[in-house]
């Protein structure tokens, strides 16, 4: 039997949820120390003891969990989380019916009602993503809803919940069959070869979908791209199918390598013909200001926070430095995709620090276009927070 706390929400922090603010904040709670066993139901209530809303306690980085519902008599079983599936795949529809796009987001956490848990779809297989010990309590619930919802090939799991909200290793396979990997999915016509059984990242990134194709489609011809932070090559895959005359593609895993040369191969493009560098991003800059290197067209998609073995990068604190650098190497009328998925500032901010990377190097710039989440990334109104991602296109004019 799951146990059911009340926790007492302070008043400055009321309104927030009686207006459907998702994430349980740990400073609105007045009461931590009842708060014991992730997977505990809680109700939420002002400090007059009224209802407000239900949830479940599990820690993550971003708070003590997540509301799921205003009915102070909701059941959390199979039935409910089989109700909110079903309206997530229900809105994929169009997903489903694209035969160019076989990779994508069918459920994604509080966007569709449930904090704490993405589901991924890779061509009949499935994937979830568990983001604490509280939402992993209703595993069996939620896979047997998931089951019942979808026609499937096999599911499979990555628990992401250890005390720095990191990968938990595990065995990855749930249900089904086994896949035999990589299993190439495609999109927008593109092929990309995925790993659902080696660690936590499979591949790609679903939600720079957007960007790729507009590098592909507007962007890269005749253009000499660098991409930096690159993993396995994605945006230089599409920018050497959208013409560009060569692509290098930079980061510092030296599994980069050899997973970028499979995504050229998969797209029948030679990849002897391209520059797969594996580096420290920070140590090339360098090398390229040196060796006076100049690219047409720059993608500088760096992860909220990394630590190399010289320095530790926060998008929060060092993006505009980083940015300097970048516009150095950029050609007079070259394109930079500035992007970041750091949630701990708005696409307001982003613009600010882009704004004054440019103005420290006395250089001229345009934005030409910005993008964030893709449409099967569904987010809330009621929680900025979640729509993560932030592109901008920008032009140097020198």
């Amino acid at each position: 039997m799951t146990k059911e706390v009340r926790i007492k929400i302070k008043s400055k922090f009321v309104s927030k949820y009686r207006n459907g603010f998702p994430l349980i904040l740990q400073d609105a709670i007045i009461n931590q120390k009842d708060l014991k066993d992730e997977g505990t139901i809680v109700s939420l209530t002002d400090e007059k003891n009224s209802f407000i809303a239900k949830g479940y306690y599990g820690r993550q980085n971003k708070g003590y969990g997540w509301v799921l519902s205003k009915n102070e008599h909701e059941k959390f079983d199979k039935g409910f989380f089989k109700n909110r599936l079903l309206t997530a795949i229900n809105r994929r529809e169009p997903f489903f019916a694209d035969k160019e796009t076989t990779a994508f987001r069918i459920f994604n956490g509080e966007g569709d009602g449930i904090g704490g848990i993405t589901i991924d779809y890779f061509d009949g297989f499935y994937l979830i993503n568990w983001y604490s010990k509280g939402i992993y309590h209703f595993k069996q619930p939620i896979i047997e809803a998931l089951q019942e919802s979808v026609d499937f090939k096999g599911i499979y799991q990555k628990k992401r919940f250890d005390v720095k909200g990191q990968y938990v290793e595990d065995d990855d396979f749930v249900m089904g069959e086994r896949g035999e990997f990589p299993i190439i999915v495609k999109e927008n016509g593109v092929n990309f070869a995925v790993y659902l059984n080696e660690g936590a990242m499979v591949g790609v990134f679903l939600d720079q979908r957007e960007v790729r194709k507009t590098i592909r489609d507007k962007y890269a011809s005749g253009k000499n791209m660098l991409n930096t932070f690159s993993y396995t090559g994605a945006f230089s895959v599409f920018a050497a199918l959208g013409g560009a005359t060569r692509t290098t593609s930079v980061d510092l895993a030296n599994r980069s390598k050899p997973k970028t040369i499979e995504q050229f191969s998969l797209n029948g493009i030679d990849y002897e013909a391209q520059d797969i560098i594996v580096e420290d991003v920070f140590q090339y800059f360098k090398y390229a200001g040196r060796k006076n290197l100049k690219f047409d067209l720059v993608v500088l998609d760096p992860p909220s926070f990394a630590r190399s073995k010289k320095l530790v990068f926060s998008a929060e604190k060092d993006y505009t430095k980083l940015l300097k650098e970048t516009i150095a190497i950029t050609e007079d009328q070259g394109v930079i995709v500035a992007s970041t998925n750091s949630s701990a500032f708005g696409m307001g901010k982003f613009k600010g620090f882009i704004k004054k990377a440019f103005e420290e190097t006395n250089t001229q710039y345009k934005i030409l276009e910005e993008f964030s989440l893709p449409e099967d990334f569904r987010t809330i109104r009621e929680y900025k927070e979640g729509n993560y991602l932030k592109v901008v296109f920008v032009k140097k004019l020198g």
